[in-house]
């Protein structure tokens, strides 16, 4: 098994190199078949039972609204270099600046 470690930045592009790798080891975990691990011992039936209800409990809360926003070509192909969930990756960096204060007023 590969551990890969990256810290991604706001800003910076992932290599493609690293991405061709996270994929390629992702492609030969699914071929192996899950092994027991001692620290991660099967979920209980009382568990999974919570984990439903809280996962119940998340999809009862309100939805995020959908807005459009105009961004410059060059940052949104930074964000769509991060691959999936890039929208996501949008919105949590904007959360983090709205929360600081000291980071907004740089900006403005």
């Amino acid at each position: 098994m590969a551990i890969i470690r990256l810290t991604a930045k706001v800003g910076r592009k992932i290599p493609k190199e690293v991405i061709q790798e996270v994929k390629r080891v992702a492609r030969e975990a699914r071929k192996h078949p899950e092994a027991y691990d001692p620290d991660c011992p099967p979920s209980s039936p009382q568990a999974l039972a919570e984990f439903a209800a809280l996962a119940r409990e998340v999809r009862k809360r309100k939805p995020s609204p959908v807005v459009s926003i105009r961004v410059k070509p060059e940052t949104l192909e930074k964000y769509k270099a991060l691959g999936r969930g890039y929208s996501g990756t949008m919105g949590d960096v904007l959360n983090y600046v709205a929360e600081n204060p000291e980071i907004l007023a740089k900006v403005l």
